[in-house]
């Protein structure tokens, strides 16, 4: 069995509002982030990318954004896109296969946003024009992080997950896991963050994710997460808070957490969850990013020309689009000029919109 001491004690402490002054409040160890109040802080988002870094690493482990989107109509139009994409991946019998949910109970759109960039770009433009998540990316990644999301659709009746931990180490057995050395343990969820994007209102009998504020310190959560009395732990302290359409959620992989069930009889409940990858590890897709960027570069420059997203926003979606490490490439064919590495994707893509390129 898996000592679960240091478990029961992280997950024992209080959030204090001086660790995350920027926040409008605490509720259940979670502190949430008013992005109204808060909007002057994305042209100088130094202090408070420090902050929520600081409490995915060594604090409670999760943040929620409220309103980081407030054009409500456009989470609306993307939704319909998603729908459209589930509708035609049942037509054509692929995708939808989930490593949680039993067959039927839930849709799921693997890489959803390839999927959204080649089937709505200009869409696509406006709906990763988001400022909060470029935010919180660069507060936990830094720069040249890599965006992948999958849809997650569940039905009334839908059952709840069980608690676990997610990329890197959280999809591996506990064999598995158990084969690297403790340093590997302790950076891998350093490596990528978890999100979500409400794409609807959720009430707790809805199932909003259930999360154990803390359990990212715990140096056995990626070996021990499945065993009984973690598990047992994990139902017992878990806590859920309701999202609005619009809301923004993220937090550790190496937080313990679980989607919730959807007790309503009513409520689709539909989230488009972001694994965002450092540059410097692997992330959970293999995603045609040339293609993204050939389809959304004309959708960009002609909302930059007409003033419907401000250069600030466009650079939002450039970093959701292309690659932003330039590595690994072929250097004879792409050698580094004038520096130390070539241009990356995101560097051509703010070339071509300054140049203003076919």
């Amino acid at each position: 069995m898996i000592n679960v001491t240091e478990l029961a004690t992280l997950i024992s402490r209080q959030l204090d509002m001086s660790d995350v002054k920027h926040a409008q409040k605490i509720e259940k160890n979670i502190p949430i982030y008013d992005c109204a109040a808060l909007a002057d802080h994305l042209d100088n988002p130094d202090t408070l990318k420090k902050e929520i870094g600081n409490n995915l690493l060594n604090g409670s482990g999760v943040v929620v954004l409220k309103g980081a989107y407030t054009d409500l109509s456009l989470i609306d139009d993307v939704s319909e896109k998603f729908l459209e994409i589930i509708a035609a991946e049942k037509e054509a019998a692929i995708g939808g296969g989930d490593h949680f949910a039993k067959p039927g109970a839930n849709d799921r759109i693997w890489n959803s946003l390839e999927k959204l960039a080649r089937h709505a770009p200009d869409l696509f433009v406006r709906y990763h024009a988001n400022r909060w998540i470029q935010l919180a990316s660069e507060a936990w990644l830094g720069p040249a992080y890599q965006m992948t999301a999958q849809v997650n659709l569940v039905y009334p009746g839908g059952a709840a997950q069980t608690g676990h931990c997610d990329y890197h180490m959280g999809f591996m057995t506990k064999e598995q896991a158990l084969s690297y050395p403790a340093h590997i343990h302790a950076t891998s969820a350093q490596l990528t963050l978890q999100g979500g994007i409400a794409h609807c209102d959720m009430s707790v009998e809805s199932g909003p994710t259930k999360l154990l504020p803390f359990s990212q310190k715990w140096q056995g959560n990626y070996a021990g997460y499945r065993e009984k009395n973690a598990q047992d732990l994990f139902e017992a302290n878990y806590v859920q808070l309701p999202l609005s359409k619009g809301d923004l959620l993220f937090f550790s992989p190496g937080l313990m957490h679980a989607a919730g069930a959807n007790q309503t009889e009513d409520v689709k409940r539909l989230v488009n969850l972001l694994q965002v990858g450092s540059a410097f590890g692997r992330s959970i897709e293999s995603v045609n990013r040339s293609a993204m960027c050939e389809a959304v570069f004309e959708p960009m420059k002609a909302a930059l020309s007409d003033g419907t997203l401000t250069q600030a926003e466009i650079s939002a979606t450039i970093a959701s689009t292309g690659e932003g490490y330039p590595f690994p490439t072929n250097l004879d064919s792409d050698p580094p000029i004038g520096g130390m590495a070539p241009p990356s994707q995101q560097d051509i893509m703010h070339d071509g919109l300054r140049e203003n390129w076919t």
